[in-house]
C-alpha cells in the first residue's frame, strides 16, 4: 500500500514539473523586468538631479549633438527620401479609379509626417546612436574608467549620461523635421511621375487633409523616441558586466530594447494623442 502511494506521489510530481517550470520562468522574467524598470527610474532621477550642473554637461552635450545630428543626417535623409518615394508609388498603385487624385497627396504627406518620418528616424538612430552609446559606456565600465571617475569624486551621470541624453533628445526632433521635408519632397516628385498629378493638385490635397496638430504630434513622438534611444542604451552600457562579451550583449540588448520601446511608444502615443 505504501509503495502504491509513493508511485502515485511520484506520478503527480512528474505531471506538475512543467507547470512549475513555467511559473519559475514567468517569475524570473517578472522580477527581472521590475528590476530593470526600477534601475532605469533611478537613472532618470539621477539625470534630473544632475541637470543644474550645466557647466559640466553642456560642453559635452554640444559635442555629442554634433555626432548625433550631423553624423546621422545623411542616412536619415536618404531613408526619408526612399520612404517618400515608395509611399507615393504605392499610393499610385492604390488610387486607380474614381477617387480624386489629390487624395493621394494627402495620404503621402500625412503618412510621412505622422508615422514614417518619426518612426524610421527613431529606428535608424536606435541602431546607430544606441549601439554606440551602449558600446562606449560598456567599454568604460568593464575597463573600470567609470569607477576611476567616481573615485575622483566626479559624477559619472553628469559627465557621461546627461550629455548623451540631452543631445539625443534635442537632436532627434531636428532630424525628424528634415526627414519630413525630404520625404514629402521625394513623394511629390514620385507622385508627379506615377500619378501624373499636377503641382496645384498636390498642394491642394496636402492642405486639405493637413491639421496643425500633426506637426506637434510628430515633434512629441520624436521627443519621446529621443528619450528612448538614449536612456535605454546608456542604462545598458552603464550596467555592463563580464568583459568584452558583456559589451557585445549590452550593445545588442540596447538596440533591440530601444527599437521595441519605440514601437510601443508609437502605439501608445497614437492611442492617447489621436483620440
Amino acid at each position: 500500500m505504501a509503495r502504491n502511494w509513493r508511485l502515485t506521489d511520484a506520478y503527480y510530481q512528474t505531471k506538475s514539473q512543467p507547470a512549475a517550470g513555467v511559473m519559475r520562468l514567468v517569475g524570473r522574467a517578472s522580477l527581472g523586468a521590475a528590476s530593470h524598470v526600477g534601475r532605469i527610474a533611478y537613472l532618470l532621477w539621477e539625470v534630473i538631479r544632475g541637470l543644474p550642473q550645466w557647466r559640466i554637461w553642456a560642453p559635452r552635450a554640444v559635442e555629442q549633438g554634433v555626432h548625433v545630428g550631423y553624423g546621422s543626417l545623411f542616412i536619415v535623409l536618404l531613408t526619408a527620401a526612399f520612404a517618400g518615394g515608395v509611399t507615393s508609388l504605392q499610393a499610385g498603385y492604390q488610387f486607380t479609379g474614381g477617387i480624386p487624385v489629390y487624395f493621394a497627396a494627402g495620404v503621402i504627406v500625412e503618412s510621412i509626417v505622422l508615422e514614417l518620418g518619426p518612426v524610421l528616424t527613431g529606428l535608424i538612430l536606435a541602431g546607430r546612436i544606441g549601439a554606440r552609446y551602449a558600446a562606449e559606456l560598456g567599454t568604460m565600465r568593464v575597463t573600470e574608467q567609470i569607477d576611476a571617475l567616481e573615485s575622483l569624486g566626479r559624477s559619472s551621470v553628469s559627465h557621461l549620461i546627461i550629455p548623451r541624453v540631452v543631445a539625443g533628445t534635442l537632436m532627434l526632433p531636428v532630424l525628424v523635421v528634415f526627414a519630413d521635408a525630404v520625404g514629402i519632397a521625394a513623394g511629390w516628385v514620385a507622385a508627379k511621375g506615377s500619378l501624373g498629378i499636377s503641382n496645384a493638385d498636390f498642394v491642394y490635397g496636402a492642405r486639405y487633409f493637413f491639421r496643425p496638430f500633426d506637426l506637434w504630434y510628430s515633434m512629441i513622438k520624436s521627443f519621446a523616441f529621443g528619450l528612448a534611444i538614449t536612456i535605454v542604451p546608456c542604462y545598458m552600457g552603464f550596467s555592463t558586466k563580464q568583459g568584452a562579451e558583456g559589451v557585445g550583449r549590452s550593445t545588442t540588448a540596447a538596440v533591440v530594447s530601444a527599437s521595441v520601446l519605440i514601437l510601443f511608444l508609437d502605439v501608445a502615443l497614437a492611442k492617447v494623442l489621436l483620440q
